[in-house]
């Protein structure tokens, strides 16, 4: 992480799941004038004062400028937090259950990203990793299109094809999502044990020597005229897929947005 860099996230759910998770450092936390201190931005305000992050009162106008749906809150943090890949590996082998990686090559689109992030945090993903130097990394807009479940995760940059050695290394399968004729369906693949699923990129897909590191290429099964699924949401499926496969373990109820 660069010295001294900062960032600004912004959108009321985004800000507090940052604050929550206690994983970056807090410069301050800016509200809009005039904003009704009930709801979301009242337990925002609580956790701030808990915490001792100084608030800061600017114009609306002055956050109109700068950020769009800021929904009168934004908060100055440290850059995101990465973390390496033995770090996801000693999480997953100290939490006792078996290891769940989502492996990400060199997706684009923030919102696809943002959205796999969600998804990821919701089904009890150990970690996720992306490309060193290729694909969005955890920006702003991420953090956003993931409601801030990115502030709750692990994430590693890190060469795939590594990565993927040493999570062999560790006794888990890897899986590639790909919309491939040799691919092998979902539901014909044991789910249950030890994995990582890789994601490719929107258009091209996983990478060949990231594609041939896999141990098992597998696909989802289409019946309509379109003959793939947007990124985000076949590794959406395929994740729930896998926790559905051990037996939603940790589950708990909980209402949809």
């Amino acid at each position: 992480m660069a010295a001294g860099k900062t960032e600004t996230i912004y959108g009321r759910n985004p800000v507090y799941e940052v604050l929550k998770a206690n994983r970056r450092r807090v410069h301050k936390l800016m509200v809009a004038e005039g904003s009704v201190e009930r709801g979301s931005l009242e337990r925002l305000l609580v956790h701030a004062k808990a915490e001792g992050i100084p608030v800061t009162r600017v114009q609306r106008r002055t956050l109109d400028r700068k950020f769009d749906h800021h929904q009168g809150v934004a908060v100055e943090v440290d850059l995101y937090p990465y973390v390496s890949t033995q770090t996801i590996l000693g999480q997953a082998q100290a939490s006792g259950e078996p290891l769940l990686v989502l492996l990400l090559d060199t997706l684009q689109d923030p919102q696809n990203f943002g959205t796999l992030l969600r998804t990821a945090e919701s089904v009890g993903v150990h970690g996720v990793i992306i490309p060193k130097k290729r694909g969005v990394g955890v920006t702003q807009a991420v953090v956003g299109a993931s409601s801030g479940a990115s502030e709750h995760l692990l994430i590693s940059k890190d060469s795939l094809v590594g990565a993927i050695n040493l999570i062999k290394d560790s006794g888990a399968w890897v899986v590639g999502l790909e919309n491939l004729p040799e691919a092998q369906l979902l539901e014909q693949v044991d789910l249950s044990g030890a994995m990582a699923l890789v994601v490719g990129h929107e258009g091209q897909g996983i990478r060949r020597l990231v594609r041939r590191s896999c141990d098992h290429l597998v696909r989802l099964p289409m019946r309509g005229r379109m003959d793939s699924l947007n990124a985000a949401v076949a590794g959406s499926i395929a994740l729930y897929a896998i926790w559905k496969a051990r037996g939603y373990r940790g589950a708990s109820v909980v209402g949809l947005e």
